[in-house]
Parts: C-alpha cells; sequence; structure tokens
C-alpha cells in the first residue's frame, strides 16, 4: 500500500520539531516549546472552524481561563503535579466552552456563523476585560507562577524534559484529533461543512455535533493553556483577550484550515516569522504590517494556506487531497461526500 504524501509531510514535520528543540538550547528551547504549546490551541481553532464550520474567535477565552485557574490553584493551594494541573487545564476549557456552546450553538435551531463568530469574539474580550480589571487575580498584572510542575519528586522547569512532555501531548492530541475527523463523527461534520441543510433533513441533530466538537476543542484549548501558564510562569490578560484568538485562527488560515497540521506549520511560520524579523534593525518598526501582508497574500491567493502547496501544489483539477483541504476550490466531491455521509447514518 503507497505511503500518503500527507504521511510523509507528518513524519518529516515531526522529525523536523524533534530535532530542532533538541538541537536549540538555553532560551531557543524555550521559545520552541512555546510554539508546541500554542499548537495545541491552534488545533482547537481548526477543528471548530476547519472541521465543523465554527467560526470560533474566542478559543483564548478557555486557554486563558484554565491558565488563570491552575495559576490560582498553585497560588493557594500550591498545586503543580502535571496530571493534576493537565486534568484541570482540560476540565475548565470543557465545562467553559460547554456554557458558551450551549448558549451560542443549543438555544438556536439553525445558527448563523456571523453569530457565532460575534458571539465567540465578546465573550474573549469581555472575559479580557474582566480579568484586566479584577485584582483578586491580579488585574493588568496577572499572576505569577514560582512552582514548576512536578512528576512525583522531579521537578520539570522549561528545558529538554517540557519540551520533549510538550511534543509528546501535541502528537497525542494530534493523533486523538486525526481519528476524531476519519470516524464517523468525522463525516458527519464534513456532511455539516458541507451542506449543513441536507444533514438536517436527513435527521441529524447538527447543533448537537458542533456543541460537542466545541467542547472538546475547548478542552484542548484549555490544556494548553494551563501548561503555557506554567512554562512562561505566567499569565495574564492578554493570554485570554480577542489578540490571542485572533492569532489563533491566523494560525490554522496561514497554515491550512481543515488539515490538523496545517495550523502546527502556521504556529512555526508566523511565530518563526515575526523573530526573524524583529531582528532586523531596518524593519523593527513596521515588521508586524510585513507579516499581516504577507498573511493576507497567502490566505487571499491561497485559500488552503501551506499545506495546499504541500498537498496539492496545482490549483485546478481534481484534488486527490480534498478530504484534507475542505476548502480546495475543487468542489466534484460534496455531493457524494454528503450522500456517503447519509448513507452511513
Amino acid at each position: 500500500m503507497p505511503i500518503s504524501r500527507l504521511l510523509i509531510i507528518e513524519l518529516a514535520a515531526l522529525i523536523a520539531l524533534l530535532l530542532l528543540g533538541t538541537l536549540s538550547g538555553g532560551y531557543e528551547q524555550t521559545i520552541v516549546t512555546k510554539l508546541v504549546l500554542l499548537s495545541l490551541l491552534a488545533i482547537s481553532f481548526d477543528l471548530c472552524w476547519g472541521y465543523s464550520g465554527i467560526m470560533a474567535f474566542g478559543q483564548a477565552l478557555f486557554f486563558g481561563s484554565a491558565g488563570y485557574v491552575v495559576a490560582l490553584l498553585n497560588l493557594h493551594w500550591s498545586v503543580h503535579d502535571f496530571f493534576l494541573v493537565a486534568f484541570a487545564g482540560g476540565l475548565t476549557g470543557a465545562v467553559g466552552s460547554a456554557l458558551v456552546g450551549w448558549f451560542l450553538l443549543l438555544t438556536r435551531r439553525k445558527v448563523e456563523i456571523i453569530f457565532v463568530s460575534l458571539g465567540t469574539l465578546s465573550t474573549s474580550y469581555i472575559a479580557e476585560r474582566l480579568a484586566g480589571g479584577w485584582q483578586a487575580i491580579g488585574a493588568a498584572n496577572g499572576l505569577s507562577i514560582s512552582d514548576p510542575l512536578t512528576v512525583g519528586s522531579y521537578e520539570m522547569y522549561s528545558g529538554p524534559a517540557f519540551f520533549y512532555t510538550a511534543v509528546a501531548l501535541l502528537l497525542a492530541i494530534y493523533c486523538l484529533s486525526r481519528w476524531l475527523v476519519r470516524s464517523q463523527f468525522g463525516l458527519v461534520l464534513s456532511g455539516i461543512r458541507q451542506n449543513e441543510e441536507r444533514l438536517a433533513f436527513f435527521g441529524y441533530r447538527i447543533q448537537v455535533f458542533k456543541a460537542i466538537v466545541f467542547i472538546f476543542a475547548g478542552a484542548i484549548a484549555g490544556l494548553a493553556g494551563a501548561l503555557f501558564s506554567f512554562h512562561e510562569s505566567y499569565i495574564g490578560p492578554n493570554n485570554i483577550g480577542f489578540l490571542q484568538s485572533t492569532y489563533a485562527g491566523l494560525y490554522a488560515l496561514f497554515g491550512g484550515p481543515g488539515t490538523l497540521l496545517g495550523p502546527v506549520l502556521g504556529v512555526f511560520a508566523i511565530e518563526g516569522l515575526g523573530f526573524a524579523l524583529s531582528d532586523i534593525d531596518v524593519i523593527r518598526g513596521i515588521w508586524p504590517a510585513i507579516m499581516g501582508v504577507l498573511m493576507l497574500v497567502v490566505v487571499v491567493y491561497r485559500p488552503t494556506g501551506l499545506m495546499g502547496l504541500m498537498l496539492n501544489g496545482r490549483k485546478s483539477g481534481p484534488s486527490r487531497f480534498a478530504r484534507e483541504l475542505p476548502f480546495d476550490q475543487d468542489q466534484s466531491s460534496k455531493p457524494q461526500e454528503v450522500a456517503d455521509v447519509s448513507a452511513r447514518g
């Protein structure tokens, strides 16, 4: 059985990530670990938008709220065990997304994209303003975490141990998400994204499926936020606000929505390019504008992002990778895929 091009790209990306983190030292390795944790946030957005058609512009709400929860647990009860922190972060993200999802997705029979996008963006903005003015959680100064994560008696500071742990979690979440989107549940999500009305006609409870994937994505974002706060030894209002949420969307759009790997590549491309441009004296003051132009060019002229360039080099013609690139211009396979979903239902 021939190996798919996607699998080759996935293995190459994993090897490159391990080499990058292993060969880096000190500050550089800390930056790479940070990008790995942000990749989890990007994947959570991709599950919502790329696979389910939920324009969730508030993923940082679950990311940042989980960071605040574990920071408060550490401050008041000295909680720093890795498994407790990961559980608390994931639970916070899941509960938060369940509450938001109930209000935005389950209280209406049909939900418009603009309603969800503005609703998630508003909740993230409100949370940022609340965190910035609430003295009990540090207000604008945020919360600092002085204790390192521990596994038993081993203290896991920022370094090789934290890096390999973050990579292992990213790999586990990636594989779990890949399995989910290729399962029967994933086929339903694909049908919802392509023709929601037709799936509803066949009896599928569209909003329930959307709520489930929204909660799952929220749990991933919460896990990422909890570990991010310990890695950075800090959590602040900027980590819960709309700017962080917007970046999560940009990562996915730049790397390729609906591919899972694309958002990860988007994180390293955008943040790596940002670090490189910010060190050039001539453009130090305008490098964010340059990055914005580059991202705009990719999103407008290559909607499938970086993954589209690697998986389907030609812009026209049938795509063998339509399943991996749901927003490819080729639409010929859509009716058949929706029909397959209804037949399997």
